[in-house]
């Protein structure tokens, strides 16, 4: 195997790094994940994913893991309703989380997380390693973390996200600003402190377009709920802006007033004590980027091929970037880790291309100024098929 006698280090515990970890080891392999959670309590944030066949859960499937999923995934996960501003339904859920239950089954990302770090060989994960650098050794790397601890690997992988700090060392390549920022909150406990929105969704999920804004929400075994607010603005926006994100007040009234038409109910989600909010640009990486290929780093995920979330595809394109990685890199196709690497990055890109043009077309409508009619009949031809 081309992995024989390497140290294999995978930087970043997500789904993507995880599930690659796990692939890898069936095979034998020598690896270990730098994740800077400072252990596997961390509360998980993060929308409840969907699964795709022939990606995320080809992935699992392929890492002996499908059953333990379908123990724990969702189904009522995938209810649905589109509304408008005024929370007045347009589409209902129907036969549609029955359809997307069996084809696109919905799991909330903690018990993912706990499945795939269950199959991993004990401190297979080396908890609080906030990757920090990293500097050529031998044929291969020495990594630095913040809590001053470093580490040596043959092979390093990149799966930290779409912030990836270890993707400067492959690529120069600049992601590009979508149009769309996007303002996260979470809340747990939302029975709750939101109730009226927490009973509307059904256990489900929510989406309402108006006029080329989106706001949308989905609840979480755990109890907890996570919005997004979506809207059009400049890439400078939040500095223009000068709001206190950490001033539940000064997001509060900034809703308000950009989303002034919205219903009264909206404010649910800005005044209760329990709401923390990040916001997030969206960037997107050009769809004909390349960079040359190195044999001892390459990346995976959103590191690779960051993309907005309005297709759901991110999760999944990275999860199948775990299982072709692997199988490029312990089977028998390639002479040398070069050459299996080159092969697995040139349908890597793409693969992101594709589902990143996807995403920014399925942007286009969800944007418009009539975003909720075409999304409507978008999933009323799902639900026909």
């Amino acid at each position: 195997m081309l992995l024989d006698n390497k140290q294999v280090a995978i930087v970043g515990g997500g789904p993507a790094g995880l599930a690659l970890a796990r692939l890898l080891q069936l095979k034998g392999a020598d690896v270990k994940v730098y994740e800077r959670d400072i252990d596997r309590n961390v509360r998980v944030q993060g929308a409840t994913l969907d699964l795709h066949e022939g990606t995320g859960l080809e992935a699992l499937k392929r890492s002996g893991l499908l059953d333990k999923f379908y123990k724990y995934h969702r189904p009522v996960a995938s209810k649905m309703l589109l509304v408008d501003r005024m929370l007045d339904i347009a589409f209902d859920d129907h036969n549609f989380a029955t359809i997307t239950a069996e084809t696109r089954p919905e799991i909330d990302r903690a018990p993912l997380r706990d499945i795939l770090l269950n199959s991993l060989r004990q401190d297979t994960v080396v908890w609080d390693s906030h990757f920090i650098s990293m500097e050529r050794e031998r044929k291969g790397w020495r990594l630095f973390f913040k809590n001053g601890s470093n580490a040596y690997a043959d092979l390093v992988i990149a799966a930290d996200g779409a912030n990836s700090k270890v993707r400067p060392y492959l690529s120069d390549v600049e992601p590009v600003y979508s149009g769309i920022t996007l303002i996260e909150g979470n809340i747990y406990n939302a029975e709750k402190y939101t109730p009226k929105l927490f009973s509307f969704a059904r256990g489900g999920k929510v989406m309402a377009f108006d006029d080329g804004q989106f706001v949308g929400y989905g609840t979480k075994a755990d109890g907890s709920i996570m919005f997004v607010v979506n809207f059009k603005t400049p890439e400078n926006w939040l500095e223009q802006s000068g709001i206190n994100f950490n001033n539940r007040e000064e997001v509060f009234e900034w809703f308000k007033k950009d989303f002034a038409s919205w219903s009264d109910e909206w404010h649910e989600f800005f005044t209760n004590d329990a709401v923390c909010f990040i916001p997030r640009p969206q960037y997107y990486f050009p769809l004909n980027q390349s960079w040359e290929t190195d044999e001892s780093l390459t990346m995976i995920g959103d590191a690779a091929h960051r993309m907005p979330p309005y297709a759901g595809e991110g999760a999944n394109v990275a999860l199948q970037d775990s299982f072709e990685l692997a199988e490029c890199l312990t089977g028998n196709q390639f002479t040398d880790i070069k050459e299996a690497i080159a092969h697995f990055e040139k349908e890597m890109v793409e693969r992101g291309a594709k589902a990143t043009k996807d995403t920014l077309e399925n942007s286009e409508r969800m944007f418009s100024k009539t975003g909720l009619a075409q999304m409507a009949e978008f999933f009323n031809h799902v639900e026909k098929q």
